[in-house]
């Protein structure tokens, strides 16, 4: 079987991101889609073609200001979808110091509770859509760590790739 990953921008801006995926479903595609699942009626639509979704959780919900988010309501709703459907699926955060930082993550941890896996992922500065973090230093490895001990207490499966 061959698979597709639909991935951004943000592909569930999209008005017909659906047909799309029923239309790779159809042809036999097994398809992932990554979101930041600010989008939760798109995300609705596509879940019962989707075989695996990844959505970001990019820090705490008092933070999403500092990314432009003007409010987090569409984003809490795509985590309770996740968590009832059927679709596999993981949560994951990519360590952006500044960004996220051990205090946030016990609230991230209860946004997600209950979930099947959350994922942290290493952040590698370089050429960033925002240039204040094009020279950040990551977190070393054992910071990364401490962060999933705290999350084991919320979620099924806690996911290193650092």
């Amino acid at each position: 079987m061959s698979s597709v990953v639909i991935t951004g921008g943000e592909p569930t801006l999209n008005k017909d991101l659906d047909a799309f995926v029923i239309r790779l479903k159809e042809r036999g595609f097994s398809v992932k889609l990554d979101t930041n699942g600010f989008f939760p009626q798109m995300l609705g639509k596509c879940l019962p073609y989707l075989a695996y979704v990844a959505m970001d959780v990019k820090t705490s919900l008092g933070k999403y200001g500092l990314m432009g988010a003007k409010g987090t309501r569409g984003f809490q709703r795509s985590i309770e979808l996740l968590k009832d459907e059927r679709v596999d699926y993981e949560f994951r955060n990519t360590t952006v110091p500044g960004l996220v930082s051990k205090e946030d993550i016990p609230e991230m941890g209860e946004l997600v509770e209950g979930a099947r896996r959350f994922v942290f992922q290493q952040f590698i500065p370089g050429e960033t859509l925002d240039k204040r973090f094009n020279n950040v230093n990551p977190y070393p490895p054992e910071v990364i760590k401490s962060f999933a001990e705290v999350m084991r207490s919320y979620v099924g499966e806690v996911v290193l790739r650092i």
